[in-house]
């Protein structure tokens, strides 16, 4: 999970795609594209309409980074986009079962799915960071040694769940599902820390002013691949291939921005 930080280019980019719901039949010309839509700023849900949004149901929507990064290829490869909400641990059974045609989740091209799917090159990459609450003792820290003792949250099936061990002494807690059970667990004091990628901090403490975000000195924060990469079935080369030269022609700066966009406009955080 895998997981730096204008309206005038995202209409250019995006003005002519489309979607559908996925509770409507997909045509044959649909790109259907999987992600857990509760996972901001790449992913989420919403319930009103918008320019950016794709439906996922009748009442639902699902923006974010991810949306439009899927919004660009369906337009380079003619197709149209179909947003299908999924849990985490559903996305590569989907996947491989044909539900479908592609992951573009926040996740991280790793060995061990690397069994299982085939991967582009990254679309994006980040920095890996901690968010605590506004008043603890923790917001100071620039080692992650310094966890040691305290109780620290990731979430299920990810790498940034496995890097918690990484902090010698750490009660790694039991991860959860999403962000924002996550987020409830730091809250109330369950967790002294939970793991994250820098964009999804910013836009959690955005929507939480009373949590923080530390930042960890080089050389002293978690040794992590914070790349993500979009994934294919497995031996699909064609599709692959085809998506990966759409995705070549996505210069760094438009990446950026509609990661800039994305983090600006993600609603609050809640359960």
């Amino acid at each position: 999970m895998k997981r730096i930080l204008t309206a005038l280019l995202v209409l250019v980019l995006f003005g002519c795609s489309g979607g559908a719901s996925n509770n409507e039949p997909a045509t044959d010309n649909s790109l259907k594209v999987g992600m857990e839509c509760n996972y901001a700023p790449f992913n989420w849900t919403q319930v009103e309409s918008s320019d950016t949004a794709l439906p996922i149901s009748e009442v639902d929507y699902c923006d974010g980074y991810d949306v439009q990064i899927a919004r660009t290829l369906g337009e380079a490869l003619g197709r149209d986009v179909t947003i299908v909400k999924l849990d985490w641990d559903s996305l590569i059974p989907a996947l491989d079962n044909g539900q479908i045609d592609l992951v573009i989740a926040g996740m991280t091209d790793t060995p061990e799915r690397r069994e299982s799917v085939d991967f582009t090159t990254p679309y994006y990459e980040s920095q890996m960071v901690v968010i605590v609450r506004g008043d603890s003792d923790l917001t100071s820290i620039t080692d992650i040694q310094q966890l040691s003792g305290r109780k620290v949250l990731g979430q299920i099936n990810t790498t940034y769940d496995e890097i918690i061990d990484q902090i010698e002494g750490v009660e790694h807690l039991t991860p959860l599902a999403n962000y924002p059970r996550m987020i409830l667990s730091l809250q109330s004091g369950e967790a002294d820390a939970i793991t994250a990628e820098l964009p999804v901090a910013v836009g959690v403490v955005s929507a939480n002013p009373d949590l923080a975000i530390v930042y960890f000195e080089e050389g002293h924060g978690f040794d992590v691949d914070t790349s993500v990469s979009i994934a294919v079935k497995k031996g699909n080369a064609e599709l692959l291939n085809s998506v990966q030269t759409a995705l070549d022609a996505i210069d760094a700066d438009t990446r950026l921005q509609l990661m800039l966009d994305a983090t600006n406009r993600q609603p609050a955080v809640e359960e």
